[in-house]
């Protein structure tokens, strides 16, 4: 049997299936079930993810010495950076960095359709990547799968955008969920980051993919935090100004990451040669990784140390590991980490690495949580904090920062880590630090990209359901033609046939000239002297604008607001088609926006 003929009978059965469905299913059953489906499969692929990464860098590090310095460091991240960019060039041919920001702006322009490439695309580069040394995390790579997954099930199905949006929404949340076994967090990353409604038809089927995507993880990798955390003592009131310092600390480290980290992509951006971007990258990050050594990969086992309270441990396999018991290198140490860790960072994604952002911001805020404690205990030693509790909050105060996300940074961490009983000054520095930032910087790091480039629709509702309305199917054309030749008798014979006041004025190859508002003439009309001697050039006007029949309906909504019209003719490169009404916007609006608010 050939193939075109195979691919015929399974289209017309799964055609069959789809008709079946749509009759003896409802919409709402069956996407909780998507939902359920898209939340164990994310589940699986996050695992997968976290198994080839650790596989890869168990097999490349566990040999390495913690007593010295070590040379394989210089290579390891080269190598990542170049197998991926083979693996992306010539098996993906597509740009799947920035996978957050890529979701963003599927949601926003492309009506929440992702390629069917893009469900193994970023897991497999990524894994790559951070399995030699990337500086960068699995968390962004793992949301683009799992949006991928949710879209890609749902076109299968021939679904709407507005079950789409939903069912990108339900992978993103099931995919957080299932690489931090944390399901709050991963809806909440959904709701504060994609910023999908909360309505009484999203945050069902968001709850139970996120359920189902972290268990799967607890099936196959137990019960245990992904990080594991002891409570050194309990957190008393009488620190909380301590906590306050921490979270606006924590809010100029976002900051200082965020601003560093898009003036690095410029950077990268300027680079016109490939190669020379490798070059320059792979220089970067493998100079970092073999001076600092816990820029490696995700850096989630120095998050562990510090959690522990294990300083010394941080030094292993570095040049400094001689005078590892000396506070000062210590903080130096810790404090230059902090400050490269943006570099080293970029310096992957620049070079043609895949990864994200997510992990190096719970790996820098852990560092500057612990390092704020443990400078004012060294400084204080009456203050009496607690390095590890510190660590823990330096973590949501950046995640909250970075991400303009502080729910979901007090619940992931909270998650992760199992330290619910710091919940208050989770609260403290995860709120400050979003709001020390929301003081300079108005969009986070996924957002800052699309915002430049005007293509940022999920975070104001208003474009996003302009950008779902389209000038061509909005244009009148009831409007009768005059020409600028025709006398007022002519023209008074037109209007007496014609329900509007609006007439538009066209030339012999249909080039719109002006218009003739029945305003203008109406102190005319009646004078029989004047018919054969007032030509429409005398009392024709010019538009107050014109529309282009591609101009985005955001364009268009602020031409009409600028110009005070009711009705705009709209033109292709000067040929008149017709006109775009106010008044049919508004009921196209409305129509689109209970469309996608509807909670049946």
């Amino acid at each position: 049997m050939a193939y075109t003929e195979r691919h015929n009978i399974i289209t017309d059965w799964w055609f069959k299936v789809i008709t079946w469905r749509q009759r003896h299913i409802k919409e709402g059953p069956f996407i909780i079930f998507l939902a359920l489906v898209t939340g164990v499969v994310c589940g699986f692929a996050a695992q997968l993810l976290k198994f080839l990464i650790h596989f890869i860098s168990s097999h490349l590090t566990s040999h390495l010495s913690t007593t010295s310095a070590n040379w394989a460091y210089l290579v390891y991240p080269v190598v990542g950076i170049l197998l991926t960019v083979l693996f992306v060039r010539y098996v993906v041919k597509d740009n799947i960095s920035h996978g957050v920001t890529r979701v963003l702006y599927a949601i926003s322009r492309r009506k929440s359709r992702l390629k069917k490439r893009n469900m193994y695309a970023s897991l497999m580069a990524s894994s790559i990547t951070i399995g030699f040394g990337g500086s960068v995390g699995a968390e962004g790579p793992i949301v683009f799968t799992g949006a991928a997954i949710g879209s890609n099930i749902g076109q299968a199905f021939r679904l709407s955008p507005r079950v789409l949006m939903l069912l990108v929404g339900c992978g993103a949340a099931a995919g957080i969920a299932g690489i931090f076994r944390a399901p709050i967090a991963g809806m909440l990353f959904t709701l504060e980051v994609l910023m999908i409604d909360l309505t009484g038809a999203t945050v069902m089927p968001l709850l139970i993919s996120s359920i189902a995507g972290a268990t799967v993880a607890y099936v196959l990798e137990g019960y245990d935090s992904e990080f594991f955390f002891t409570q050194s003592e309990p957190f008393l009131t009488r620190k909380i100004p301590y906590t306050i310092i921490l979270g606006i600390f924590c809010g100029f480290a976002s900051l200082y990451f965020t601003r560093m980290m898009i003036g690095m992509e410029a950077m990268f951006g300027r680079i016109k040669f490939r190669w020379l971007k490798i070059m320059i990258g792979g220089a970067i990050i493998a100079l970092l990784i073999y001076l600092l050594p816990p820029l490696y990969g995700e850096g989630y086992a120095t998050i562990n140390q510090l959690l522990d309270g294990d300083t010394e441990s941080i030094l292993d396999g570095t040049v400094f590991y001689a005078t590892r018991d000396n506070v000062w290198t210590v903080i130096g140490f810790i404090g230059a980490i902090i400050l490269t860790k943006v570099f080293a960072t970029s310096a992957t994604n620049g070079a043609g690495g895949v990864g994200g952002t997510f992990a190096p911001s719970l790996f820098m805020g852990a560092l500057c949580g612990f390092i704020f404690a443990f400078i004012l205990n060294y400084l204080f030693p009456d203050i009496g904090l607690s390095n590890q509790n510190f660590a823990l909050m330096g973590m949501a105060g950046l995640m909250s920062g970075v991400m303009h996300a502080p729910l979901m940074a007090i619940f992931l961490t909270a998650e992760m880590t199992g330290g619910y009983n710091l919940f208050l000054p989770l609260l403290i520095v995860s709120t400050l630090a979003y709001m020390t930032i929301r003081l300079f910087e108005p969009y986070s790091i996924y957002t800052v990209r699309l915002a430049k480039a005007g293509d940022l629709l999920t975070h104001q509702k208003d474009k996003s359901v302009l950008t779902l309305l389209k000038v061509d199917n909005l244009i009148e054309k009831d409007f009768k033609q005059v020409h600028p030749e025709m006398n007022l008798k002519q023209v008074v014979d037109i209007i007496a046939t014609s329900n509007r006041n609006l007439f538009p004025v066209t030339d012999g190859d249909g080039m719109l000239l002006g218009v003739v508002l029945l305003d203008d003439i109406r102190n005319i009309m009646f004078r029989p002297d004047l018919y054969r001697k007032m030509h429409v050039t005398r009392f024709m006007s010019a538009p107050p604008a014109r529309i282009e029949v591609s101009q985005p309906m955001e364009e268009v909504m602020n031409t009409f607001d600028r110009t005070n019209a009711w009705n705009l003719p709209v033109v292709d490169n000067g040929k008149y088609i017709g006109f775009v009404s106010k008044s049919k916007i508004f009921n196209s609006y409305r129509r689109v926006l209970r469309h996608y608010t509807d909670d049946e």
